[in-house]
């Protein structure tokens, strides 16, 4: 009998099980087999993160605590995890014709996309900062053999490279500042630490914290600490570049949320304050440095770097409205950022991608239905009514009133109205100028993609309720 309840117990943590064990057996089927396996473990990762997300929807109602209280399963956790294991499957869908066309078939790829989204999971349920820790590595670690996952081109070997070394040093900051905080609370479990911060917070405490928010930072690619993002972004292989601005975004957001509300709630003001400055800077820097961009992949790094600062704003408010913004917000942005990367796949002549957005010129006259879908994305980008994009900016920025951070919302509001010049000028290029010559025809899953990710962000207005609802209810579990 007792076997039998440890082995219910143990229901909540059964998605990370089923990546972890799918992992191994797809790369002991990948060695076994060589590379000709490629496109059989690639296809099993999709059925593995398909079949997690399934055992996770399936879980029963409530908050499940395992681990003496350092692994949390509750509604937050499940809304997130359910939406990067999306983000992760959109990537792998979007690799496969990539993969085959530049004859970089390994069936490494799908093995280590697997692990990265197991320590993601694991991180948007740590509950204390070894959890923490714990599932930001694993998440990492796979991240940078990833990003230099094309061993033959010399970008991707420095993608990889600068990733590594920015993140190893990113990792360090979030390490000392996790053990000042244990140092000056003395305990390292989210519950511990807002009940020794009740009373407020001292130097040391407070110096822990900014070190805490430079790892979170580094993950979410916010200002000060995106320096790695724009050249990451434009050396790793596509697929890669639209992976790390999917899945490990909603993670690391996912752990930035709770832990600064869980952690944290005695301290709202100070931690406010470095939330406040993190987000205009995000907001500013993603709207002007994109102006000057002509690869479509660097400009695509500065947009995300704007989203996230935007994403912030719900953050700053530090209610359980500011927190149904940003899941609303990210459930948006990995649909917009999905459906715009299987437009930027497809761009090849040739046999080549090219990436220059030079490229796009008179797109609308040679393949239409592309060139409407990236113009929607765009505008949704850009947050103009009544697409998708513009809901996502709506819910933070009117948390952001409500908890009476006033000027940020304005600020957001500017910067949204420069960020869409850049968007705009793309959709010009398609539809005024006069078009060089056409792409290949589109292969059928970035169709899929693109379809699927379009009509959500087109018909998001139409039926709001299954997200808004969702994210409500997944919000309140935190407060």
């Amino acid at each position: 009998m007792s076997e039998v309840t440890h082995i219910s117990a143990l229901l909540p943590i059964v998605p990370e099980i089923v990546l972890a064990v799918g992992a191994m057996v797809l790369l002991l089927a990948g060695v076994s087999q060589g590379e000709n396996s490629a496109a059989l473990v690639n296809g099993g990762s999709i059925f593995v993160l398909a079949l997690a997300a399934l055992f996770l929807s399936a879980l029963p109602a409530g908050p499940h605590v395992l681990f003496g209280g350092s692994f949390v399963v509750d509604d937050f956790a499940r809304f997130l995890k359910v939406l990067t294991l999306i983000g992760s499957a959109g990537a792998l869908l979007l690799s496969f014709d990539y993969l085959k066309l530049e004859h970089q078939e390994k069936f490494e790829f799908g093995v280590l996309i697997l692990l990265s989204t197991l320590g993601m999971l694991m991180l948007i349920s740590a509950a204390d900062l070894i959890a923490l820790y714990l599932g930001l590595e694993l998440m990492s670690l796979a991240l940078y053999v990833v990003a230099a996952s094309n061993r033959d081109n010399v970008k991707s070997t420095e993608a990889g490279l600068k990733y590594f070394v920015l993140g190893a040093l990113s990792s360090g900051m979030l390490l000392y500042g996790a053990s000042l905080i244990y140092g000056f609370t003395g305990t390292v479990s989210f519950a511990g630490i807002a009940k020794a911060t009740q009373a407020g917070a001292s130097v040391g405490l407070v110096f822990g914290l900014v070190f805490l928010f430079v790892g979170f930072c580094f993950k979410i690619s916010a200002v000060p600490f995106h320096m790695w993002t724009p050249d990451v972004y434009e050396g790793a292989p596509t697929p890669v570049t639209a992976f790390f601005a999917a899945a490990p975004k909603v993670a690391a957001i996912a752990i930035f949320v709770r832990a600064t509300v869980v952690a944290f709630p005695g301290i709202t003001h100070e931690w406010q304050q470095i939330v406040v400055f993190v987000s205009i800077a995000s907001m500013a820097l993603g709207s002007f440095a994109a102006i000057g961009q002509r690869n479509i992949k660097r400009l695509m790094a500065y947009s995300s770097i704007g989203h996230m600062g935007y994403a912030l704003v719900g953050l700053v408010a530090g209610t359980a409205e500011g927190v149904q913004g940003v899941l609303i917000y990210m459930s948006i942005y990995v649909a917009m950022t999905l459906g715009t990367f299987a437009c930027i796949l497809a761009m090849r002549r040739d046999g080549a991608l090219v990436e220059n957005i030079g490229d796009l010129a008179g797109l609308a006259r040679t393949q239409p239905a592309m060139a409407f879908m990236l113009a929607m994305l765009l505008f949704s980008l850009a947050g103009i009514p009544p697409l998708a994009g513009f809901f996502a900016k709506f819910y933070v920025f009117l948390a952001a009133i409500k908890a009476g951070f006033y000027a940020l919302a304005v600020i957001g509001v500017l910067t949204s109205v420069v960020g869409a010049y850049y968007y705009l000028a793309i959709v010009k290029l398609m539809y005024f100028d006069e078009p060089v010559r056409s792409f290949q025809s589109m292969p059928p899953l970035l169709r899929l993609v693109l379809g699927v990710a379009g009509l959500i962000n087109i018909l998001f207005f139409a039926y709001p309720a299954p997200i808004l609802g969702a994210a409500t209810v997944a919000a309140k579990s935190l407060f």
